[in-house]
């Protein structure tokens, strides 16, 4: 059985990603996981990497167990996650990318577009990322050539 209290789970957001990240934590928080949030502070303007690299470090050095990036589109925060050698971040926006990011490519940190999901799709695609077992086998194999410490 899946325990939301065993996760200790990073969130980092740019000004367009705040509200939505608000959300999502108070989601988690409601579900019992241990969310560290590492910025963005408000909605004035900000510049994603300067959340998303301390963020992609505590998912890369085990201080959480995964992350949640979230920008207008998804796709810059998930690009700065993805500089760091122990990240796969996978940019999701719907349910199959969302299952197949952790079961294919075991995704330790889900990108999302808050410009394009709702704050419920939102919420749906990170229980689906929290809730999805990586499938091993030849997928392993390939995850394996993925460059990493």
């Amino acid at each position: 059985v899946f325990c939301m209290k065993d996760l200790k789970i990073g969130i980092a957001s740019d000004h367009a990603g705040f509200a939505l990240k608000q959300t999502v934590i108070a989601w988690l928080q409601e579900q019992g996981a241990q969310v560290t949030d590492y910025g963005c502070p408000s909605t004035d303007s900000c510049d994603y990497p300067d959340f998303a690299h301390p963020m992609a470090t505590s998912v890369e050095d085990g201080t959480n167990n995964v992350g949640i990036a979230i920008c207008s589109t998804g796709n810059g925060i998930t690009m700065t996650c993805n500089h760091h050698q122990g990240i796969r971040a996978a940019l999701c926006w719907d349910e199959p990318l969302a299952r197949l990011a952790r079961q294919h490519n075991n995704a330790n940190i889900i990108g999302l577009p808050a410009n394009y999901v709702t704050e419920e799709k939102a919420i749906e695609l990170v229980k689906i990322f929290l809730t999805t077992e990586f499938e091993g086998g030849r997928h392993e194999r390939r995850v394996n050539k993925i460059p990493c410490k």
